[in-house]
């Protein structure tokens, strides 16, 4: 367990000699010269000596924190003066793996490992649950607001800072059940996934009128506490090593990475899908490798931790936010006796059903509608389902 920086920087504050020490260390990496201030000013080298046995040492942040930028402000001060290796680390408290069975891996982002045909439109489903949560309406319908509207100043068709301050709201303040189901609803038609991709009001949070190289969009990500430390969370819940079968990191913890991922929205890195292609997508961040010379295997490299990611494209949705995301019995009425085939309930209805050989039945599902209503997700179990299954 790692102490919090933000309560480690009050023991240091008391404390003459690592304050005046934090303050050294906070002029040392103002300005373009740090690197070299870092390596060859006496009083930085002596500061980052100091605060390397302090109490601010060897402490993270809690993602979502009442004073989270103010701690990873704290806790980049000490590492960015510790090499890249180490200053690249995510600031945050390890996740904690998340087990899930084999049989409550019920649908992924892509169309191509989806547990059922798609006959609806998963990320309307997504948008309805949305609005039937008061706070998911609330602050869809103010990031929304602002990210389509004109900043007349600039000359803009938005105010891209303000958009993206809107959409961190959002992605901290509403349950990840709510904003993930918007983020990654599985699609199997292109107004699906261009719906999908839309999210995020592309044409303010995420499209510019050029595109950076890749490497100039990360240099300038590193120069923000906020956006250096989510891409840094980003790379370490996301890191597929090719010595494991595994395509995740944490015991192949697709949900920490699908979270890191959410939060790099709204920040310089914001990703997003490049099309509305259902089959074949992409995710990628605003930027590209042209013109990078002796660096392009570098660029790639980076830009591929997005489009090739398969701890990324291959998570699978969580049966706890499945059964959370979708709680209103009003999102089943429609077509197929009240029950639109791909949504979570007939998802669940037959993953559960088909490890028994038992057939899914709009009967069936009504009775996992049921006992869904009754927060069926805190006692789940597969035997008093398929019982009622089976009858």
């Amino acid at each position: 367990i790692f102490p919090v920086t933000t309560t480690r920087s009050e023991m240091c504050n008391q404390n003459p000699n690592c304050s005046s020490r934090y303050r050294v260390m906070r002029q040392c990496l103002v300005g373009k010269e740090k690197d070299a201030m870092l390596d060859n000013n006496r009083e930085c080298q002596a500061a980052l000596e100091v605060l390397l046995g302090s109490p601010l040492y060897d402490c993270r942040c809690k993602r979502g924190m009442k004073k989270e930028l103010q701690c990873l402000q704290n806790y980049w001060t000490i590492h960015m003066g510790l090499g890249d290796d180490v200053a690249d680390s995510s600031p945050y408290e390890p996740v904690a793996a998340n087990w899930q069975p084999d049989t409550f891996r019920l649908a992924s982002i892509s169309s191509g490992t989806a547990a059922l045909t798609f006959n609806c439109n998963p990320c309307l489903d997504a948008a309805k649950a949305c609005n039937l949560n008061g706070s998911c309406k609330r602050q869809r319908s103010t990031f929304i607001g602002i990210c389509i509207k004109e900043d007349p100043n600039r000359g803009e068709t938005c105010s891209r800072k303000r958009c993206h301050k809107a959409l961190r709201s959002f992605l901290d303040r509403v349950p990840p059940e709510f904003s993930h189901r918007l983020l990654f609803c599985p699609c199997q038609t292109e107004g699906c996934a261009e719906r999908r991709r839309q999210t995020i009001v592309p044409d303010c949070s995420y499209n510019d009128k050029d595109k950076p190289n890749c490497l100039e969009l990360r240099t300038l990500c590193r120069q923000d506490s906020l956006c250096r430390s989510r891409l840094a969370d980003y790379t370490e819940n996301c890191r597929v090593s090719a010595h494991t079968t595994s395509t995740c990191p944490n015991q192949d913890n697709h949900q920490a990475c699908l979270s890191s991922y959410a939060r790099l929205i709204g920040t310089d890195m914001t990703p997003n899908y490049v099309d509305n292609s259902f089959s074949n997508w992409t995710i990628s961040p605003w930027c590209t490798c042209e013109g990078s010379g002796n660096q392009e295997e570098e660029c790639y490299n980076f830009l591929r931790f997005f489009t090739e990611n398969t701890c990324l494209s291959e998570s699978p949705l969580s049966i706890g936010v499945l059964l959370t995301a979708f709680p209103f019995n009003g999102l089943l009425d429609g077509e197929n006796n009240g029950i639109c085939l791909g949504s979570p309930y007939s998802l669940l209805c037959s993953a559960l059903c088909r490890q028994h050989d038992v057939t899914p039945s709009p009967v069936t599902c009504s009775i996992v509608r049921r006992m869904l209503s009754d927060h069926f997700n805190r006692y789940c179990s597969c035997g008093t389902v398929l019982a009622e299954c089976a009858g």
